[in-house]
């Protein structure tokens, strides 16, 4: 081989850096950042490190700049992480442009890629300014309510069945009297089981677990919740999502296990 190949070769794998290391880097932008939450980012598809013979991850410098603009448009975006990755392929390929599409919470402008830190901007704007959307992250967007007669339209069942459900605690209407998005997804499963002969009296340990998972959900984003950086307080809502999401896998995950270990 020749040298020059060599020493380049060498001078790439030398350039490799443990989670560890990358963990030190993101926190310097990211302080609330997990060697969890960056597997979790390798775990849905938005960076591959490397890995050695042993199995440990390397990151290249092209990793850890794909998780700076992973995390960015995340806090600065609220982008799910579906569009993120759709987004950076995209860019990948030559098919977009790097800057970030636009998020959910605010439409982007021009002087939004700019990060100012004071003065004006090229618009004439301030950061500092009273009701600036740039100041204040936007608030989230209020959650989707459905009414009753919906809910019952789009589960296809009748009023019994729903408050017998009701009386198990697998459904609650709010004190506006309507219902969750989700309340749609958890009336269709419902009534699925229902096909099995398992009744909502049988769901009610389900419920349960539920809401310890959700307590437990609660117990971790509490800090980000409280912190003084309204940023970091707008990131919490994403990472409830994410640890849901972790949470569900988990629970399958357990089922499948716990059906597999039983005698044939």
């Amino acid at each position: 081989m020749p040298r020059g190949a060599g020493d380049g070769a060498a001078r790439g794998e030398q350039r490799l850096v443990s989670i560890g290391t990358v963990l030190t880097r993101l926190r310097q932008e990211f302080p609330e950042v997990t060697i969890s939450k960056i597997r979790f980012l390798e775990a849905e598809g938005l960076v591959e490190p490397r890995r050695t013979a042993s199995g440990y991850r390397k990151f290249s410098p092209a990793d850890v700049e794909r998780l700076v603009r992973i995390l960015r448009m995340q806090r600065d975006h609220y982008l799910p992480l579906k569009v993120i990755r759709e987004h950076l392929d995209a860019v990948e390929r030559g098919e977009a442009e790097a800057a970030a599409p636009a998020g959910p919470g605010r439409q982007r402008r021009p002087a939004d890629d700019i990060p100012w830190t004071d003065g004006p901007r090229p618009d004439g704007s301030r950061p500092d300014a009273p009701g600036d959307p740039a100041a204040d992250p936007a608030e989230p967007a209020p959650p989707v309510r459905i009414g009753r007669a919906e809910l019952l339209a789009a589960a296809g069942v009748d009023e019994g069945l729903l408050v017998e459900w009701e009386s198990y605690g697998l459904l609650q209407p709010g004190p506006d009297g309507g219902y969750p998005a989700d309340a749609v997804t958890v009336a269709k499963l419902v009534a699925e089981l229902g096909r099995f002969g398992l009744e909502a009296r049988h769901l009610r340990a389900a419920k349960a677990a539920a809401e310890r998972e959700a307590g437990l959900i609660e117990q971790v984003v509490a800090p980000l919740r409280r912190h003084r950086n309204p940023q970091t307080r707008a990131h919490a809502e994403a990472t409830v999502q994410e640890l849901a999401e972790l949470s569900v896998r988990l629970h399958a995950a357990l089922v499948r296990t716990a059906l597999g270990a039983r005698p044939r």
